[in-house]
């Protein structure tokens, strides 16, 4: 029986890391939790700004770390479409993968801010997506990205979707 994975998602907003995760998830048989679908259920309304995003996602977080190790320790493959998108974001995320005691993948998909606006507009227009970001959520959210680095001690894998 293979061992589980932690699959973990890096990119911009709009890069295509949902997409990619689900993918992954068919792909490797593996349970998908998406940050974006718990919020969205929750907390229905009630993200307005960033900092409602950063409180209630971090709420998200007690309670889903734990269900991510149980499952990683049942030998169940996971691919949390939550965002790796700081070192400190990551350095959490990986934290459950050592946890359970298994591998983990970062998988960052690399593509530039052009590209993401222009798929973000898209995603708006057709009300494909749980929360549809402005151009100025965007920039503000983009500024605090930072791409993995292997000195993290992460596996990374780079997508360019």
């Amino acid at each position: 029986m293979p061992k589980p994975v932690l699959h973990l998602m890096s990119g911009k907003i709009a890069s295509g890391k949902s997409t990619l995760a689900k993918r992954l998830a068919a792909e490797g048989d593996a349970i998908l939790l998406s940050e974006d679908h718990w919020l969205a259920r929750l907390y229905p309304d009630q993200i307005k700004s960033v900092t409602d995003y950063v409180r209630l996602a971090r709420q998200i977080r007690e309670v889903v770390g734990p269900l991510v190790i149980d499952l990683l320790k049942a030998g169940v493959t996971v691919v949390l479409d939550f965002p790796a998108n700081t070192p400190q974001d990551r350095q959490w995320l990986r934290s459950l993968a050592d946890s359970a005691e298994v591998l983990h993948r970062v998988h960052y998909i690399e593509v530039d801010d052009e590209t993401c606006r222009n798929r973000l507009h898209l995603r708006n227009r057709r009300a494909e997506h749980e929360f549809a970001a402005t151009d100025a959520e965007f920039d503000l959210i983009t500024r605090y990205f930072r791409a993995p680095d292997k000195d993290e001690g992460l596996q990374i894998e780079i997508h360019r979707l």
